[in-house]
This record gives C-alpha cells, structure tokens and sequence, in this order.
C-alpha cells in the first residue's frame, strides 16, 4: 500500500507540473461551496492577482469588465445547472486597472447520482486574437464603406442609394409617411467637358456633389451620385413640399458656387435640371417605377429650357401592375 501511495503522489506531482507548465490556466471549483479548489499560478503574471485571492466565484465575477459580467455569469450559471459543458469569452480586469480578453472553457463534474460536483476548466489568453478580429472587422466596415462611396466625389454611390431606397420604402409602407425622392443634372455638362476638359470636369462634379451634400442634413437623407452627372437626393418622411425647398435650396447652392459655364442660350455659369416627386408607397407599388416618374420630371426640366424644377405629388394608378402619373407639374416662383 504505501508504494502505492507513493506511486500516486508521484503522478499527481507529474500532473501538476504539467498543467502549471502550460499557458493554459488550470482551475477548479466546488459546486456546493462555489469555492476554487484550485487555480493554477500562471493566473498571478497574467492578471496580477495572486492564486490566493481566488476565493470564491464572487472572485471571479467582480474580476471580470462591468459590460461582459451580467450576460456572462447567467450563461455560465445556467449552463452549469444543467450539466452542459461551456465556454465563454470575456475581459477579464488585472490589478492594475487593465484587462485581458479570457476564453473560460469548463467542463461539469457530476456525481453517480447525477447532481453537479464540481466545474473544472482551462483560462486561455486570446488577447492577441481578439486584437486581430477587432483589425479584421475594422477593415471590413472600411470597405463595407468603400462599396459604398462614390470614388470620384466622395459620397454615397449608385449602390448605397438603391439600398436605402429598398429600406427607407419599406418603411414608409409600414409607417405610411411620405417619401420624396430629387433627380438632378448638370447642364450641357458634356459641353463643359469639352470645353474645360476632364480634369476640372472631375472637379466640377465633386464641388456640385459636396454642395449637395449640404443641402440635405437630416441623418436618413441620402445624397448620391446616380451615374455620370446627375444626382440623387433621397428624402425620408418628407412630402412635395418639404421636398421642393430641399431642391430650390440646392438650386441657389450651385448658383452660389459660380463655376464659370459657357453654353449656349443661358446664364454664364453652371446650372442644374431637378426633378421631384413625392408620393405615400402602398402595398404592391413600385420602388423602379417611382423612380422612372421622377426621372420622366427631370427629362421634362430639360425640355422646359434647362435651369428649373419640375415637380409632383405622384399617385398610382393600380396596384398589380403600378402606372405612376404625375399631376401638372408646376415652375416654383
């Protein structure tokens, strides 16, 4: 018997000299007491604390981030009380004010009659793993963001403006609020091209884009390049109206900039051709075909002579099949 003793102290000795040689930080706790049995050193040059302040689980909870300890103590308490083995990540607080992200992964010990004993698990330092995800998911909202930006001008692009369409009129069919949508574009720009040449033709369409990104300031307004030179004013919960001082304050931005334009029959500076359009969505109406009517508004500005505003409030005419129609548009004063 006592060599067997000695054999089994010997392998105990073995066992936690392996477990305290790893980076891996042993730990036991006594279900009925929710006291630590054990946890190994390598706690202490991780966190600071030393393995004889792990008392209780109250150690263990005021020694975790105030914003991780609430969700992370019921998810480990309940699985726990169901015998589940778990694992969950948190920062865990050194003594010296800092913190440490921590993988606790735990596996419950029961009884023969099948009640809880006790948890042991393994603290892993993932720190650097979490640095590299937070990298990682920092670069994809940049260029989540990117995709959406228009790469000459700097605002939204043709692809961020049809999906806040797609969310703004789906909205606005729950709610049943309004929703106006302005077209403009610039005039005769061809012949500015052709005139100033590209490079300040680029810089022109930056100067109109930043302007109007001005003029619309609410946080859900969307300002867009929709392709080439014309624009997008997207305007939720707002009706013709609303919409129509949005467009002639646009007008007076532009004219307000005063790049120089010789075009034929006109004012001698830039200008830009608006369509508006307001309508309440219902079920079945189409997100395109509102689009179409106003761009039917902007094409007929540009019949009308260029320079002015042509707008709306825009109905449907059925619903399976929606044929917008647009009341006599109306030249603002």
């Amino acid at each position: 018997m006592p060599d067997m003793r000695a054999a089994l102290n010997t392998d105990n000795a073995v066992y936690k000299t392996l477990l305290e040689s790893t980076r891996a930080i042993p730990w036991k706790i006594d279900w009925a007491s929710k006291t630590f049995a054990y946890i190994g050193p390598q706690i202490e040059p991780l966190l600071g604390w030393s393995p004889e302040s792990w008392v209780s689980v109250d150690d263990w909870v005021q020694r975790m981030h105030p914003d991780d300890r609430e969700q992370v103590v019921n998810f480990c308490v309940s699985q726990s009380q169901a015998g589940v083995d778990h694992e969950a990540d948190y920062r865990a607080l050194t003594k010296d004010n800092g913190y440490v992200w921590i993988r606790d992964v735990v596996h419950v010990v029961r009884r023969d009659d099948g009640e809880v004993d006790c948890l042991i698990g393994f603290m892993f330092d993932i720190s650097e793993r979490k640095q590299t995800e937070e990298k990682l998911l920092s670069l994809q909202k940049e260029l989540e963001a990117l995709s959406f930006k228009d790469g000459l001008t700097g605002i939204a692009n043709r692809r961020k403006f049809d999906a806040a369409l797609d969310t703004e009129w789906a909205s606005a069919q729950r709610t049943g609020l309004p929703l106006a949508l302005i077209m403009l574009d610039i005039d005769f720009f061809k012949q500015y091209n052709d005139c100033y040449g590209h490079i300040l033709g680029d810089e022109c369409l930056t100067r109109v884009a930043q302007t109007l990104q001005h003029a619309a300031g609410r946080p859900r307004d969307i300002v867009a390049r929709f392709g080439g030179e014309e624009f997008v004013i997207l305007l939720p919960e707002a009706d013709e109206a609303a919409a129509l001082q949005v467009a002639e304050h646009c007008q007076r931005l532009i004219a307000g900039l005063g790049i120089a334009h010789e075009k034929p029959g006109g004012k001698p500076a830039l200008t830009v051709s608006i369509g508006l359009g307001s309508v309440t969505p219902l079920q079945g109406m189409s997100a395109r075909a509102f689009i179409e009517a106003v761009d039917r508004l902007l094409y007929r500005a540009k019949q009308q002579g260029r320079d002015r505003i042509e707008c709306a409030q825009l109905a449907v005419a059925g619903r399976a099949d929606p044929a917008w129609s647009a009341a006599s548009p109306r030249q603002p004063g």
